[in-house]
């Protein structure tokens, strides 16, 4: 049987890919830019958008390891590395390469633990090629980044990728077209998402965050709370918030100005720094002024609820000048809808904010009967059996 060139096995590597539950997310992304084979490329490269391999680096790998070069390819561009990161590649270009590679070749691992499809390329004397190491497990770019200046120092001295990145390239990419081009790689990722669902193929955490919406929590905040203002607008639930549909939040467009009593829930355990707290806190205000609410009753809460503030009327005006936080031991949210019940309160909603790292659940929020928000700090991966979930990074 005669050898495939080159390009005939990229382009078998390609189907093989699209075919496989685990990585048919990707294959809108092998169809964005072009694909070339060149004689003078060494490894590999991409601008971020189109990908060039070079002939005799081709002719080195088995199959499996083709299969892992590709996937890293495509994986620069579904994460958009050569646009989002050019300010480290302009600080330093050898740690900028590196802290993408590590980033993206742990995922490829990990979709195909096992081996199965994928297989990090290695060199004659089997040394593994490119950037791999558990402890960035978890990291973007950045936080890679920083951490490499501060171990290896600014020469990146040990460092070594298998591919090259062109970040002239894409610089060079006409600003309109760079956005076409992200439009693009969106929608491929959807598209292939919904492939991924019909063969049973999961989502990797990174790939859902990729897809979310990005929504300021502020806005969003602000529009569960004058969602539940009262008013005479029979219209309000016709049509929903076109903003915070695409984060599966559904609330109305038309929002009245009104409201009942609120009810806010901070964890003071230790895991909400005071920062994030005045931030919150402002918001809350500023909703407050906004909104008029008749009461505010404010719970600092822990393993217990540590503080009980009431705001009534005009009161609600100086709640972020005279609250004083209360609490610091365990972290147990099941004492605010049972402290709620207990007190015979009546919000109109529960506002909590924590950082979701519970010992226990959630609680009995059944016996609330009023909305609720999560407004998480942090903990990404944190989803609540009751309410809508807001994150603060």
């Amino acid at each position: 049987m005669a050898k495939l060139l080159a390009e005939q096995r990229i382009e078998r590597a390609h189907v093989s890919l699209m075919r496989d539950k685990k990585f048919c997310l990707f294959s809108g992304l092998f169809m964005v830019g072009r694909t070339f084979v060149d004689d003078e490329i060494e490894t590999a490269c991409t601008n971020g958008v189109d990908v060039w391999y070079g002939r005799k680096f081709v002719e080195t790998l088995n199959d499996k390891a083709l299969n892992f070069v590709i996937m890293h390819e495509t994986m620069h561009k579904a994460y958009r590395h050569l646009s989002i990161w050019k300010k480290l590649h302009d600080k330093n270009p050898i740690l900028a390469n590196a802290a993408c590679d590590f980033v993206i070749n742990l995922q490829i691992q990990d979709y195909d633990p096992n081996g199965i499809v994928v297989e990090i390329p290695k060199d004659e004397s089997g040394k593994m090629l490119g950037c791999i190491d558990e402890k960035y497990r978890g990291m973007d770019a950045a936080q890679v980044f920083a951490l490499l200046e501060k171990e290896v120092g600014e020469d990146g001295s040990g460092i070594a990728g298998f591919d090259e990145h062109d970040w002239n390239g894409a610089s060079d990419i006409d600003p309109n077209e760079a956005k076409k081009i992200a439009e693009e790689i969106d929608h491929a990722l959807r598209q292939g998402a919904l492939l991924a669902g019909k063969m049973n193929g999961e989502l990797s955490r990174e790939v859902r965050e990729l897809l979310t919406p990005k929504i300021d929590w502020r806005d969003a905040l602000r529009d569960f709370v004058k969602s539940i203002a009262k008013g005479n607008d029979d219209s309000t639930w016709r049509r929903y918030n076109k903003r915070l549909v695409g984060s599966d939040i559904f609330l109305p467009s038309s929002l009245s100005k009104k409201l009942g009593r609120i009810c806010v829930g901070i964890d003071t355990s230790g895991s909400v720094d005071g920062e994030i707290l005045t931030k919150f806190l402002s918001e809350m205000q500023s909703i407050c002024d906004e909104v008029s609410p008749e009461g505010v009753d404010l719970l600092y809460w822990d393993s217990s609820i540590a503080s009980h503030e009431s705001y009534e009327g005009v009161e609600v005006e100086s709640l972020i000048s005279t609250t004083k936080p209360r609490g610091g031991g365990g972290t147990d949210p099941s004492v605010i809808p049972k402290y709620i019940k207990d007190k015979d309160l009546s919000p109109e909603c529960v506002v909590v904010l924590t950082d979701g790292e519970f010992y226990s659940g959630e609680g009995n929020w059944s016996e609330v009967d009023a909305p609720v928000i999560w407004v998480i700090v942090g903990n990404k991966d944190f989803s609540a059996q009751n309410g809508i979930v807001l994150h603060i990074d």
